[in-house]
């Protein structure tokens, strides 16, 4: 008899039985157990799901070879007697079919694990908190890919700046088209909802290289928990984008710079210290009722750090709090390395944009997996802080490489796992660090902040007052 260890993974079975368990430890078979294909498809539900998963993992060179690699890996992990098909295109077609339903499944029962495998990480500081942020994917520079995620072959263009172009110099015009031809790299924008507690995703939405955050944002409110509270830096700044989140009956916790003015002593709220609102001109001319916050002034050592909060009592959510949630928000920045770099997703190897979505959609779902999985191994040993991306990605991949063979002493998914840990030394600063950077960012300032004037005043009581009669919204 096998010897298996509290955590399901056993020992001395073969490495695709490892793999096998994993995937099963995080319920992806049941999750798509209600999906039907049709009769003469080759690939069941979870075939295609396991295969789907396997391919985002696998670090072969090319997409066709990663495919080819997890196929094998399937058919020998779930002992297909009919073997699925083996056409590259046939399993991009049909993943493509069904990755909207498969990605809902998966999302949920994903949630719900890391609701109840790692409770006690689940919430930070009294809520379930997210981090928010976007980045850019690089694309093959296709023109289906340009069609569908080119900021600047989507952008239409009048006939002044065709004029104008005629009566350019020709060396004038041959930079012209160098510029144009560089701004016209396809990259697909994302936006990622992000889970502090355990450093895992939690959302995302995709799209052009243009695509609104914003929006991208408020698509996503509706997935979160109750008591969610969203941080979020000074790029998500606004009052629809702020009411939508206090609407849906969530909290935020936002930075703020000089693109936002903030009134103080408006009158109409029992103010607290640090009490302000956000009421911008058109908001008050349509009527609507400012939007009630918490200001905190933190130091980062070199400038001021300016926090907003709809969290308005301090006892709920202390000042240190506040500002311990905002410092851990810098995650996100780090997930989005590990995915682009660790993970080598910076650039997107597909040619189709079709495909293109596809490899985002499951290379977010692999990396959600893999991290998931090997959180609930290594709990609560191993804080997600000092889970090293880079050792955990080669502890699978070498169950993938050597998915026939049982593992050695010592080289088990679980032992793996468990030196998969980010040394403690501390780093000193090196001279060759300091070459020119691409961003140059300078912070975003201080807020407007201004007691608010007689006008004002007065706008706000009359709107309250008409709140209570039930006379406007």
């Amino acid at each position: 008899m096998s010897h298996q260890d509290k955590d399901g993974l056993t020992r001395s079975l073969p490495q695709h039985q490892v793999l096998k368990q994993a995937l099963d430890r995080l319920g992806v078979a049941g999750a798509v157990q209600s999906v039907r294909f049709r009769d003469d498809s080759t690939w069941a539900p979870s075939a295609l799901v396991f295969a789907a998963i396997l391919w985002a993992w696998s670090d072969e060179k090319t997409l066709v070879d990663r495919f080819a690699a997890a196929r094998k890996i399937v058919i020998k992990m779930l002992r297909l007697r009919s073997r699925p098909a083996a056409s590259y295109q046939a399993f991009t077609k049909m993943l493509g079919k069904w990755t909207v339903t498969f990605a809902v499944c998966l999302a949920d029962v994903f949630r719900q694990r890391m609701q109840s495998e790692l409770a006690e990480r689940f919430v930070v500081q009294g809520f379930v908190v997210f981090g928010v942020d976007g980045s850019r994917l690089q694309l093959p520079r296709t023109v289906s890919n340009e069609e569908r995620f080119s900021a600047a072959r989507r952008s239409t263009k009048n006939k002044q700046k065709r004029k104008q172009k005629k009566q350019r110099s020709a060396r004038s015009v041959q930079a012209e088209r160098a510029r144009r031809k560089k701004s016209n790299t396809p990259q697909m924008w994302v936006t990622t909802m992000w889970h502090v507690g355990t450093g895992l995703p939690w959302d995302w939405r995709t799209g052009p290289a243009d695509s609104s955050e914003r929006e991208h944002w408020r698509q996503m409110l509706s997935a979160l928990p109750e008591l969610a509270l969203i941080t979020a830096d000074a790029g998500f700044v606004g009052y629809d984008c702020w009411k939508a989140v206090l609407d849906s009956g969530r909290q935020l916790l936002v930075r703020v710079g000089a693109n936002v003015r903030l009134l103080k002593k408006l009158g109409s709220v029992r103010e607290r210290r640090g009490t302000v609102c956000l009421w911008p001109d058109r908001i008050a001319a349509r009527s609507q009722l400012p939007l009630v916050l918490r200001l905190v002034v933190a130091h980062n050592g070199r400038h001021p750090v300016y926090l907003v909060t709809s969290v308005l009592s301090s006892r709920e959510l202390s000042d240190k709090g506040v500002i311990a949630i905002y410092a851990r928000r810098w995650g996100i920045e780090l997930f989005y390395r590990h995915f682009k770099q660790t993970f080598e997703r910076r650039k997107l190897r597909s040619a189709s944009a079709d495909n293109a979505e596809l490899e985002a959609t499951w290379s977010l779902l692999g990396l959600w997996a893999m991290s998931l999985h090997a959180q609930i191994v290594t709990r609560p040993h191993i804080p997600p802080q000092r889970l090293g991306v880079a050792k955990m990605l080669r502890a699978y991949r070498h169950l993938l490489r050597d998915y026939k063979n049982r593992p050695e002493p010592g080289e088990s998914l679980r032992d793996l796992l468990a030196r998969a840990v980010i040394d403690s030394y501390q780093r000193v600063s090196k001279t060759s660090r300091d070459y020119p950077r691409q961003k140059q960012e300078s912070p975003p300032g201080a807020p407007e902040i201004r007691p608010a004037n007689r006008r004002e005043i007065q706008t706000a009581q009359r709107l309250h007052q008409s709140v209570k009669k039930g006379l406007t919204a």
